[in-house]
């Protein structure tokens, strides 16, 4: 057997042929002609998101609901100068004109919100993280069978160019079988002290990581089996929360990994890669809106033309979906019932996390934060 030479040793690459990129569909997905009257409960911080991309979109908000009302009357006059606003949870819920309900607040205080909304007859998008509970999860799950309505989670990070274009070469083969990936973010995650992120104890993980954790999710499916955990504080950070953390997930047949360094105050860096049997995967970048995906066969190197940002295509495509499925009666692609493998993902690494130990996804049933 010869040996192999100083190129190989050296790790060195050869030039390879630029080729035309794969048309894929990774765009925001949107309903042909249903239209509805959307009411949106809750209008802190992110809602603005949610309504700019519903109003780039052409969809009414119908309704704003807010506890304090001052909030929901300075949203409306931004984004939905018709909207209804009210602080009454039941004006929305028992209006008949509207049949899609978007629900914002916290986990805790959104579950009687989603049941009774279901219950009301609405299809519903959930912000994320769904659940604390998996079985809270589930029966919500088929509450909305048993109501004939769509239950979708608003996972809008499945929908950033990069993240929807890796999505969609994986589940179309380009580059076989799924021998790893790897997620690495540095930012600054340091905007969380003085508000209520700064008091859940693994936001990093939780908050922030649940895209990671649904997107590895989108491309491996069942096979991540357990997952190690840890985190830190960064040095000068003034957030109570370690705003550090890394996952390595052991999986059928490969490995994953995921690196969030939230107390990058300089040089912010967002990389994924994604090698598979037959090519691979790579995006790069300064920060989550801008993103260069490179994709790699043997017939040469892609680069796909990307056009938008996670901020706000990613809420376009979150409720887009669920229009869509509403309209073709079928399962949304950001479904409740498949986001529940997603938190078991997530929830499997906080208890490793807090025990130090690999920890079966899937094992863990409830979250207490």
């Amino acid at each position: 057997m010869s040996e192999p030479d100083a190129d190989t040793y050296a790790l060195r690459s050869s030039a390879l042929a630029e080729v035309a990129a794969p048309d894929l569909p990774w765009q925001p997905p949107g309903p042909r002609s249903y239209r509805p009257r959307i009411g949106l409960i809750g209008a802190g911080g992110i809602a603005s998101a949610h309504l700019d991309a519903y109003r780039t979109a052409g969809w009414e908000v119908a309704a704003i609901c807010n506890r304090s009302l001052p909030r929901a009357e300075a949203r409306a006059a931004e984004f939905a100068p018709k909207a209804r606003v009210t602080d009454r949870v039941e004006d929305i819920l028992t209006d008949p004109s509207i049949d899609v309900v978007d629900i914002t607040p916290h986990p805790a205080d959104r579950l009687p919100i989603l049941e009774a909304a279901l219950k009301a007859g609405k299809h519903v998008l959930s912000q994320k993280p769904f659940v604390l509970d998996l079985e809270q999860g589930s029966r919500l799950v088929a509450l909305a069978r048993d109501k004939g309505v769509k239950l979708a989670v608003n996972q809008n990070g499945r929908w950033s160019p990069h993240m929807a274009y890796m999505r969609e070469a994986v589940r179309a083969g380009i580059i076989g079988d799924v021998v790893s990936a790897h997620c690495a973010v540095h930012w600054n995650h340091g905007w969380i002290a003085g508000t209520p992120f700064e008091r859940i104890e693994d936001v990093i993980l939780y908050d922030f990581g649940i895209h990671w954790f649904d997107f590895l999710h989108s491309i491996l499916g069942d096979r991540p089996k357990s997952v190690v955990a840890m985190a830190a504080p960064a040095p000068g950070q003034n957030a109570q929360a370690p705003l550090m953390a890394q996952v390595l997930v052991r999986m059928d047949r490969g490995q994953a990994s995921l690196v969030f360094d939230g107390g990058a105050p300089h040089g912010p860096r967002d990389t994924t890669y994604v090698a598979g049997t037959e090519g691979s995967l790579r995006s790069e970048g300064p920060d989550l809106g801008q993103q260069q995906v490179t994709l790699t066969t043997s017939a040469g190197t892609a680069r796909p033309a990307l056009q938008g940002s996670w901020f706000n295509d990613g809420f376009r495509g979150a409720m887009g979906a669920l229009l869509v499925a509403i309209e073709d009666d079928a399962e949304p692609a950001n479904g409740a019932a498949e986001n529940l493998h997603s938190l078991a993902l997530a929830f499997a690494a906080i208890r490793s996390r807090r025990t130090g130990r690999e920890v079966d996804v899937g094992s863990v049933r409830a979250l207490d934060l």
